[in-house]
C-alpha cells in the first residue's frame, strides 16, 4: 500500500528542515566562546563610556557632571570584570599570545587600568568642569592604548 503524503505533513517536514538550517546558521555566525564574548562585550561597554566622556572632552561646554560621574563610576566598578576571562589560551579571540607568554606584563596592564579608572572616578565625584577630570581621563585612555599595543591583535 502506498503512503500518501498530505500537504500538512510536507509543511511539517519543510518547517523542521528550515528551523534546523536557521539554528545551524545562527550557531555558525555568533561567537561560541563565552570568555571571548564576555571580554568583547565588557570592553565595548568601556568604549561606549569613554565615548560619552570623550565627547564632553571635545566639547567642554557640554560637560554634564552627573553623566560624567556615572560613566566614570561604571568604569571603576567594571574594571576588574574581563581579566578572569583570559585564563584559557585556546580562547584567544583578539588577544595576542603575549597575554599568556607575558602574563606578568598583562597583569600589570590590568592593574594599571583598574588604578586609572579608580582615579578617574575619584576626580569625577567632585568635578565641576571637564578640566577637573582631564588628567585622569587621559590616563585611562593611555592605559587602554598601552594594553592594546602589546596584548591585542592588530586588525586591518
Amino acid at each position: 500500500m502506498a503512503k500518501v503524503y498530505t500537504n500538512n505533513s510536507l509543511k511539517s517536514v519543510f518547517g523542521i528542515t528550515l528551523m534546523a538550517a536557521a539554528l545551524g546558521l545562527t550557531a555558525c555566525s555568533s561567537p561560541t566562546n563565552s570568555d571571548v564574548k564576555t571580554r568583547q562585550d565588557t570592553m565595548k561597554s568601556w568604549g561606549d563610556a569613554m565615548g560619552v566622556m570623550g565627547d564632553m572632552a571635545k566639547a567642554p561646554d557640554t560637560f554634564d557632571a552627573a553623566v560624567f560621574k556615572e560613566q566614570a563610576a561604571f568604569l571603576a566598578e567594571d574594571s576588574a570584570t574581563p581579566w578572569s576571562h583570559f585564563e584559557n589560551q585556546a580562547d584567544a579571540g583578539n588577544a595576542t599570545e603575549a597575554v599568556w607568554s607575558n602574563a606578568d606584563g598583562f597583569r600589570a596592564e590590568a592593574d594599571n587600568f583598574q588604578k586609572a579608572t579608580a582615579e578617574l572616578n575619584a576626580a569625577a565625584q567632585t568635578a565641576t568642569s571637564i578640566d577637573d577630570v582631564m588628567p585622569a581621563f587621559g590616563q585611562v585612555g593611555e592605559s587602554c592604548k598601552s594594553c592594546h599595543t602589546d596584548f591585542r591583535a592588530k586588525t586591518n
